[in-house]
């Protein structure tokens, strides 16, 4: 129904020449990423400061990318669609709240993740764009990471067609993105902005945009519906699917026991190894051992649906 509601809307803009163009979530967008300035100033910094580091001592690299994996995750509780279009924007340190809000990662395979890249020579990784605003910085932050620390040496981006669910980026969100971070005046925003723009260059970053990821499918039907771009996500070494809908279309949207395994509830979709990092923003949720629901309940009478729960759930099944 959300799908649908969504399609109707853009559907109503291009029916109109005057508006063919116009983004009706835009606004809101763009302020979302101003809104977050600082946060995004000190991710960038630390970013910059790790670069340095790491080149000096590559042993800083798996405590580096636990650090950025989990920006990238609690980046995700900036989603304007839970919030009804609301302020929902990213306005304090995120460095300062990681340990806060540690306890709340209902499942972390960030560790099996880790091995996994660190156990062969990587080419490819796969990121599923979910939120424009300080989401898309954390996700930018994380890809370059990857490729600062030799953990891959290119990043497929993906992004939505038209303007979905409120705050999902399109492309026009992230040329704007880019194009706004190269006006802030600090020595790490001006500094990733060029390079990022670079990346898109010489093709270390790739932005793809498909249809599919606006259609009402969910992914196990992806090979169906979308044979190039699931044949393209083969090619990947490790696909990152960010956020709530992107959980729900992965496991159908079907309200599986908390208990059931995630490579279960994927019922056969694997292009390749994969990740989602979500916080939970719907019912849906799977891979929790037993009794734990009723744990974290007890804590958060809202717990599935507050944004303030997270995973960091895996795959990676032999193909």
């Amino acid at each position: 129904m959300e799908c649908y509601m969504y399609r109707r809307i853009q559907e109503s803009v291009e029916k109109c020449n005057i508006m063919k163009e116009f983004d009706v979530f835009g606004e809101q967008k763009e302020k979302s990423f101003t809104d977050s300035v600082y946060p995004t100033e000190i991710v960038m910094m630390h970013l910059l400061e790790t670069q340095q580091k790491i080149k000096e001592n590559a042993e800083l690299v798996p405590e580096a990318f636990k650090l950025f994996l989990k920006v990238c995750l609690w980046g995700n509780k900036c989603d304007l669609s839970i919030s009804g279009g609301e302020d929902n924007a990213q306005k304090s340190s995120p460095l300062e709240q990681l340990g806060k809000l540690e306890p709340n990662i209902l499942i972390n395979d960030s560790n099996v993740v880790l091995n996994h890249l660190c156990s062969r020579n990587f080419k490819r990784i796969d990121i599923v764009l979910d939120n424009a605003g300080f989401e898309l910085i954390s996700d930018l932050c994380f890809a370059e990471f990857l490729l600062s620390a030799g953990l891959c040496s290119t990043i497929y981006l993906h992004a939505k067609a038209f303007p979905w669910f409120v705050s999902d980026v399109t492309k026009k969100d992230f040329d704007w993105t880019l194009q706004m971070l190269g006006q802030i005046n600090h020595i790490a925003v001006s500094n990733f902005a060029q390079v990022w723009k670079e990346r898109l260059n010489n093709s270390s970053w790739i932005l793809q945009v498909d249809d599919f990821w606006t259609l009402p499918y969910d992914y196990s039907q992806m090979e169906t519906y979308a044979p190039d771009l699931y044949q393209s996500l083969q090619k990947s070494d490790m696909i990152f699917f960010k956020g709530d809908l992107n959980y729900r279309k992965l496991l159908g949207d079907l309200r599986w026991p908390f208990t059931t395994s995630f490579e279960t509830c994927l019922r056969g979709f694997y292009p390749a190894p994969l990740c989602v990092l979500r916080t939970s923003k719907s019912d849906v949720l799977v891979g929790l051992p037993e009794g734990r629901d009723e744990e974290v309940k007890a804590q958060d009478e809202d717990w599935l649906v507050n944004g303030n729960w997270g995973v960091i759930n895996a795959c990676l099944k032999t193909k």
